[in-house]
């Protein structure tokens, strides 16, 4: 094997550690959040509609021990209110002839089944079939309630393969042109996800300008983040942003499992991560009145605010290197292309 030979082989390796490196970490992080879905500290709610109620919802507590946080409430109507503040996931009315059990099920499919798994046997007990009666169903157009989530896949898959793009070829840019593109890049790719959204797939029926406001906030926070770390990372920025915006992202969205049924790594991340205050914030605008809004929106604001102070950061650090312009050479284009291809 001739000097060329190896070198061109040791390129290949040093560049076939990324996706080997890809395939390692979506294995974890999918197998890690999806795998084994467990309730923990689900919280339901026990209607009041007799003098067992009580004894009955400390018997279910009792029973499922942390998997259930369970309380009891007055009526019906608090029940459902409950539901559509997203206070508890199941409300169950225990009656002799004709038990119900409320769900939302526009805030998480999975964990409305989860709710009714629970419930069913509790029913059974009476000889009755259980009602399930929905207070919060999914827009026509989204019947399964996961088409927000996939929408997150969408932009998410927009907005961090532009900064493959805005890194590499438009290397020779100057950062402050680079960020204003990666804000005009995440206004199109808004309005792209608030078309699929609405007149497209129309998984919703209303809340759309809001909806694209989010999205647009989302796909602008990513680009500041990859635009400002391909400064340090360079062609590492494509590991950088699969870990951040799929590995822990996606998992942690709650649109597949949300964090009642995950473990405390990925349900910690719901609590701040970007796709979470998307995910949740589409669902508060469009199915519950917006309820926690403001918090889903707080947590896209800061993402935007800390991809700002990234790109502000390597702004200052390339301009004490004083690097010459580069980005049009075969390095620049090898590195767009394979990032791009992920």
């Amino acid at each position: 094997m001739g000097p060329a030979t190896r070198g061109a082989l040791r390129h290949v390796l040093s560049h076939l550690l990324t996706p080997l490196l890809m395939c390692v970490g979506m294995g974890l992080a999918y197998l890690g959040a999806f795998a084994q879905p467990t309730p923990h500290r689900l919280p339901v709610a026990v209607v009041e509609s007799g003098p067992g109620a009580e004894t009955l919802a400390r018997g279910i507590a009792g029973k499922a021990g942390d998997r259930l946080a369970v309380r009891t409430v007055a009526d019906r109507d608090e029940a459902v209110r409950a539901l559509r503040h997203r206070d508890v996931s199941g409300a169950y009315i225990p009656d002799r002839h004709a038990p119900e059990l409320l769900v939302a099920s526009a805030g998480s499919d999975t964990t409305a089944m989860a709710v009714q798994k629970v419930f069913t046997p509790v029913a059974a007990r009476t000889g009755a079939p259980l009602k399930v009666t929905d207070v919060a169903p999914p827009a026509e157009g989204d019947p399964t309630g996961q088409g927000i989530f996939f929408l997150l896949v969408a932009v998410s898959i927009g907005s961090y393969a532009s900064v493959a793009v805005l890194g590499a070829a438009g290397g020779a840019l100057p950062m402050r042109l680079r960020a204003a593109l990666a804000v005009a890049t995440s206004f199109v790719v808004g309005l792209i996800g608030a078309a699929l959204a609405g007149p497209v797939f129309r998984l919703v029926d209303h809340g759309l300008w809001g909806l694209w406001g989010m999205a647009w906030a989302y796909s602008a926070g990513i680009l500041l983040v990859g635009v400002g770390l391909h400064t340090f990372l360079k062609r590492w920025t494509t590991l950088g942003m699969m870990v951040l915006f799929v590995m822990l992202n996606f998992t942690s969205a709650g649109g597949v499992y949300r964090p009642e049924l995950q473990n405390g790594f990925f349900a910690g991340l719901h609590s701040f991560w970007n796709g979470a205050g998307f995910v949740e914030g589409a669902r508060s605008l469009v199915y519950f009145d917006g309820t926690g809004l403001g918090r889903h929106v707080a947590t896209l604001a800061l993402w935007l605010v800390l991809g700002a102070a990234v790109t502000a950061v390597a702004w200052i650090a390339e301009a004490r290197r004083a690097r010459p312009a580069a980005g049009s050479g075969p390095a620049a284009e090898e590195e767009m292309e394979e990032t791009v291809g992920v």
